[in-house]
């Protein structure tokens, strides 16, 4: 595996189906922005169908393509933003607005049997000076060899990245492993990997992705997406920083983001909480959390930060004078007793 990758956060974008596309520009001015401090680079906004999808047959957002443009512009200083793009649903004046609004990259999307509905505007959006990242959806109903002839067309037209694409999560990390290989062998193109999770995989077919040679890979926070969501931000991150991945990203703060910006506006609580992720990452078994959450309310500390320092002593059984104390120091509070620290 490399060591570098890029993660496409896109919690304003493919999330936006559950909760029915209501993020308005101020949740994208505030998500957005705290994205960009916890050190996401690539983000992307907007109605879930793309540009110009807004109104009654595929669902009203809270806000017009402009005010989501102008969110992120505004709210954006080192990161970029983007969105998705279907043809015969966005328009090449869509694609003009977005430039004019400073957008870096766009993601055109197809059906793979219908990729060539794509060439026109992947030629549009690249005089234009955009990314274009070529999304070919439902991947999976084409062989490989199909997939990687269109893929070659997709490239040849101008797409800069090429993305498989498990629209429906069905598919299986040795699937994935296949595809993306075969992308890689054969393409120069940079390749992503788009997944949703209806078999619990999302995080083990991006996982997958990566090992094969992907180097953009999607996740949302809290895992929120369409139907059964895709991979959690959260988990992935902390992922990475387990496998000695950089990514530039803030676990911490992206801990922070997905349970007090993402989490109150689900309508239905799917991810794993930001204690779930960190005992996994720090080896940290549950039985001990109510002694460790009892020590961090006494002390005044991020149980988070609790657990990852409780672990470095001891990992098989902690005491609750271990944890007073370590608890005790993050804070610099005096204590009774004393704890030699690994």
């Amino acid at each position: 595996m490399t060591n570098t990758i890029e993660v496409l956060e896109t919690t304003l974008r493919d999330g936006a189906y559950m909760v029915d596309f209501q993020f308005t520009a101020r949740d994208t001015a505030v998500i957005c922005a705290a994205l960009e401090d916890a050190g996401f680079r690539t983000v992307e906004v907007a109605h879930g169908l793309g540009l110009g999808a807004s109104g009654t047959r595929w669902g009203v957002a809270a806000a017009t393509d402009e005010e989501y443009l102008r969110a992120a512009a505004t709210s954006l200083h080192e990161a970029r933003f983007g969105t998705f793009f279907i043809p015969g649903i966005g328009t090449k004046a869509h694609l003009d607005l977005a430039k004019s609004y400073g957008m870096s990259f766009v993601r055109i999307g197809t059906n793979i049997t219908e990729s060539e509905e794509a060439e026109a505007y992947i030629k549009y959006a690249n005089r234009l000076g955009f990314e274009v990242m070529y999304n070919a959806m439902k991947s999976y109903v084409v062989p490989p060899e199909e997939f990687i002839r269109r893929m070659r067309q997709a490239a040849g037209w101008g797409a800069d990245v090429v993305y498989l694409v498990d629209s429906a999560g069905g598919m299986l990390p040795s699937e994935v492993k296949q595809y993306i290989e075969l992308l890689c062998d054969t393409l120069d193109t940079r390749v992503g990997f788009h997944c949703h999770n209806n078999f619990m995989l999302a995080c083990a077919n991006n996982l997958a992705a990566l090992d094969a040679g992907a180097r953009l890979l999607d996740s949302t926070m809290q895992g929120i997406g369409r139907s059964s969501g895709n991979p959690q931000t959260e988990v992935m991150i902390a992922l990475y920083e387990k496998l000695g991945i950089r990514t530039g990203i803030d676990l911490f703060k992206a801990l922070n983001i997905g349970e007090t910006l993402i989490r109150p506006l689900m309508p239905v609580k799917s991810g794993n909480t930001s204690l779930d992720i960190m005992m996994a990452l720090a080896q940290f078994h549950s039985s001990f959390l109510p002694a460790l959450a009892e020590a961090a309310r006494e002390f005044a500390v991020d149980p988070k930060v609790l657990i990852m320092e409780v672990s470095k002593v001891d990992r098989v059984n902690p005491s609750q004078e271990l944890m007073r104390t370590i608890a005790a120091d993050l804070a610099g509070a005096p204590t009774t007793g004393a704890v030699t620290r690994a």
